[in-house]
Parts: C-alpha cells; structure tokens; sequence
C-alpha cells in the first residue's frame, strides 16, 4: 500500500518494508482486543465483518471457478460460513462443508451456519465423524467436488493448544492432499500463532490475519504454511492499542539509526572493524564476513587468522588488511567480530578466553558467531570473561548454538522462539539475532523483541551466517546501537537473498559471497529513502 494501514481498509497487504511499524500480537493479545471490541459493538459484528472481508480478499485473489469453503467447529469456521454467503449472494459459485456437528457451533458461528441456510448456500454436514453425510463414505473423507478452484480453510483458529489431531488432522492432511490452492482464513489450521509450530498445519497459499497478524506466521514453520499474509482490522483501531508481543523487523524500526554518510566524512568516521577467526582449513569464513562488512560501509576491516598458513592478502578485495591473530592491534579497533572458521580446538578456546580477557578495558563492540558461540557455552571462564566485559555486543545463534548457551534442547528453543531469544538476551546480557525461518532479535533492555520477514531458503547454504556476522559488525562499527545494527544487518541480509531468488537466482544454489552487491544497493536505498528500499 502507498499509506499507512487503518481501520477503514478491509484488508492490506503484510509490507515488509512498510514505512510503519507493524506490531505483532500474540492470542492473550488478541483475545483482549476481541473482548473489548465485542463489549462496545452489538453480537456478530465482527464475524460479519470478518466473513465479509475475507470474502472481498477472496475475490481478489482466487483462482476463477468454484469455491469450497471448509468450517471447523469455531468461529473461525464461522468467518468461512460468511464469507461463503456474501459470495454466494454476489453470483460466485460456493460450496461449504461443516467439519463440525451445527448443534454444537459457538453462538456466533451457529448464526453464520443458519444464515448460510437461509441464503440457500450449498451445505453439508460432517459431524464430529465422518460419515454423517449421506453421501460420504463412513469413516472416509469425501472427495472434492469436481471442478473446485480453490479451497478455503476456516477448520482451526488462533485457539490451538495442542498439536491437532483425531479427524481434524484428518481433514488438514486431506486439505494438503488436494494439489489445490488454499487460502486461510487467521491461521493456516493447524499452526500454534504464537510460536509457529505447525505439524500438522495447512499449506496455504495466502492467510488473511483478523485484527493484527501473528508472531507465528512469520517463524518456525509459519512462513512455510502461512503464504503470503494479508491484514483485516475489521474496522478497529489499526494498530490496535496495548503493547505487541513482538514488532516485525523492517525499516521502520531501524532507518532512522543508520549511519549519515556526510561529505566531511573519512574512514576513520566509519569505524575499524575486525574479522577474528580462520583456523586451518576455514580462512574463507573470516574472510567472507570482512568482504560483507565492506560492502556495508565499515570505515576499514581487518582479518585476524588463527591459520598459520592464513593469506597475506586478499587479490579479490586489496582493500582488507589480513593479519595473524598475534599482531592484531585490538586497541584500535571500534569493532570485534568473534567466531567465523575459528574452530573449537583447546588452541582455539585458549586464543578465545585470552581474547575476552585481553578486551578488558577496551570499548571494542563485539559479535560473537559460529565457534564463539560454542566456546562460550562450554566455557564457563570464557562465559565470566565476557560478562565482565562492559562492551555491546551481539550473539548470533542458529538453534543448536542457542540450545548449547542455554543450556536447554533445540527443541524448547524452537518451541517457543521468541520466549528463547529474550532468554538468551537476559542471561548473556547481549543483543540476540536467533536465526532461522523468521530470525528473532531480542535486545537487553527488555524492550519488544522484532521479527525478521526477510530472506528465503537461499540463505541455507555455507557462510551466509558469516556474511550476516560481518554486516552486523559494520554497522556497529559505524555507530548503531548493537540492537539498531542486529535489526537492520538481519533485514538487509535476507532481503538481498530476495533481490537475488526474485531475480532467478536462488534460491537453489545462492552463495554467501553473492549477497554483498544487493547488500550494498539496498542499504545505499536505505540512506536515500528508508522506507522503500
């Protein structure tokens, strides 16, 4: 959209790059909008708005043809009921099927399902069981009725506790089954909204989201399920008041915090940054991440290599300065990026807790990646080293890395992502970029954590996470806050994997070392208009 979402649009988009912040709110979150909108507004008002909404946004964007529309037992499979009415009322051809036994509706979805009747929608009824339907099948699910264009899933809202099962899972199977193109109505059924858990969870082509969109369409298994997302306020305040559970991370929260590249300006404006890591064997990693940090601006980057046999100099960029680690000047760097290729060898984790020790004193910001991370979690000096240590600094966990400073499983962490990367920030007192589908940046103050839309499953391959270290260094290394660096560094990192897989090259096959360019495009759009870039 050209202006700011509010409550008199029935639906927009989900802008990535939206030049406002678009909060995300959890089910408690949303549940209290509900019943205070529901105190103030006669019954069904907003059902009917939902239904309503979701059947424009039908209109919109599905195929030509015949639509089956899928109610589950709650509101949600109201909202379904309307919109199949209002399109049924508008000439569209509409079939709808109730996975629920009508008796046993809330008292809103029951008044959809008779006002469904009453327009002369084409209905059946399946019970808690299948079977109840003349034409079915006992104990079967029924076919599609031939000619179906699309599907509409209203089975399961925001409500899920558990993963689903019984017949319910049943249907979600049969849904993913169909090779049609599916369009969900909150969530895709199945997927928990405030953790993006989703197995079993409908694949849908496109959500359409009621009051504000969801912490868990946009991580773990969400971006997956949930397609491309679309907002309906149902004529409520937008954004609706109260605090998020979390902010998606875009421009908006962090362009005004980029660095102004002034005429006065000179190298040394733009800070020192140095790459410490390249064991025997890893040399690229370091120096993946300096290239990166380059190409986002920092001032000068160095190399520090652990590698005996590390290079004097790189011939693809003259303009680094690689040393062994022993003649690094760390007192005059404005930046230190830990971890890429060190290894985790007891030579490795004794140049590590030296390092930490050695820092001591300096204003050195830090990002600790890769082995850093894993040094950190096993050593309990390096982990008293670091947090004696009064600099910013980042941590970078992919999941596993998390689980080990957490001393936990991937498992928790990936149940409850963001619950993980708040932990994380707290107990190590750092900025935490929790990586993975919708990375999670969670700061030290406490503050709304973000969520990161961008990147892609190009991102998936050998030293992205390095390259991704290296655009957070430079940033800090150019004055951001370590949080302002994590935020904008994790959204330029997977949008330039967008530019690339939108371009066709990705995502299979996309390489670390090709996102520097889009990098580097993308932030210089940034410094000129922040919010479209």
């Amino acid at each position: 959209m050209s202006h700011a979402p509010t409550a008199t649009d029935d639906w927009f988009a989900l802008d990535a790059a939206s030049a406002t912040r678009i909060p995300l709110y959890d089910t408690a979150g949303v549940r209290a909008i509900e019943h205070a909108a529901q105190a103030a507004l006669p019954p069904f008002t907003l059902m009917a708005r939902a239904g309503t909404a979701a059947a424009g946004w039908l209109a919109r964007h599905m195929p030509q043809g015949p639509l089956l529309c899928l109610a589950g037992p709650g509101n949600n499979g109201g909202d379904a009921l309307v919109a199949a009415t209002v399109l049924h009322r508008a000439g569209r051809q509409v079939e709808a099927w109730l996975a629920a036994d009508p008796l046993k509706l809330p008292a809103d979805a029951g008044r959809a399902w008779q006002e469904a009747r009453a327009a002369g929608v084409p209905l059946r009824e399946f019970g808690t069981q299948v079977g109840t339907d003349a034409a079915a099948q006992p104990g079967a699910l029924p076919d599609w009725p031939a000619g179906t264009a699309a599907i509409l899933d209203g089975l399961l809202g925001i409500g899920l506790n558990r993963p689903a099962g019984g017949r319910i899972a049943d249907w979600i199977a049969h849904v993913n089954a169909s090779g049609l193109p599916v369009f969900a109505l909150d969530v895709p059924s199945g997927l928990f909204a405030d953790t993006g858990a989703g197995k079993p969870a409908v694949q849908a082509a496109r959500t359409l989201t009621f009051l504000a969109a969801k912490p868990g369409l946009l991580t773990l298994d969400g971006r997956d399920r949930a397609g491309a997302v679309d907002i309906a306020p149902l004529g409520l305040a937008y954004p609706p008041p109260g605090l998020p559970a979390a902010w998606i991370n875009g421009p908006a929260v962090f362009a005004a915090a980029l660095p102004a590249r002034r005429h006065d300006s000179n190298k040394g404006t733009f800070g020192s940054l140095a790459i410490i890591g390249g064991n025997a064997g890893m040399v690229g990693a370091p120096l993946l991440g300096a290239r990166a940090a380059q190409f986002l601006g920092a001032g000068r980057v160095h190399i520090g290599f652990l590698a005996p046999s590390a290079p004097a100099f790189d011939p693809m960029h003259p303009e680094l300065m690689l040393h062994a680690l022993a003649d690094l000047d760390l007192a005059a760097m404005s930046t230190l990026v830990i971890g890429p290729g060190m290894g985790a060898g007891a030579t490795s984790r004794q140049h590590f807790t030296q390092l930490l020790h050695a820092l001591a004193g300096l204003q050195a910001a830090l990002v600790l990646d890769a082995d850093a991370l894993n040094m950190l979690a096993a050593d309990a000096g390096a982990a008293q080293a670091l947090r004696a240590l009064a600099s910013p600094r980042v941590l970078t966990p992919h999941p596993l890395e998390a689980a080990r400073l957490l001393g936990s499983s991937v498992e928790a962490v990936q149940r409850d992502r963001l619950a993980a990367a708040r932990a994380l920030a707290a107990q190590w007192q750092a900025t935490v970029v929790l990586k993975g589908s919708g990375s999670v940046i969670a700061g030290t103050d406490g503050a709304v954590p973000a969520l990161n839309p961008s990147g892609n499953a190009g991102l998936a391959s050998a030293g992205t996470g390095d390259v991704l270290a290296g655009m957070i260094g430079a940033l800090l290394a150019q004055g951001m806050s370590a949080t302002q660096a994590a935020c904008a560094g994790t959204w330029i990192h997977g949008r330039a994997a967008d530019r690339l897989t939108a371009a066709g090259e990705g995502p299979a096959g996309l390489t670390a070392s090709e996102l520097y360019l889009p990098a580097r495009a993308i932030l210089n759009a940034l410094l000129r208009e922040p919010v479209r870039a």
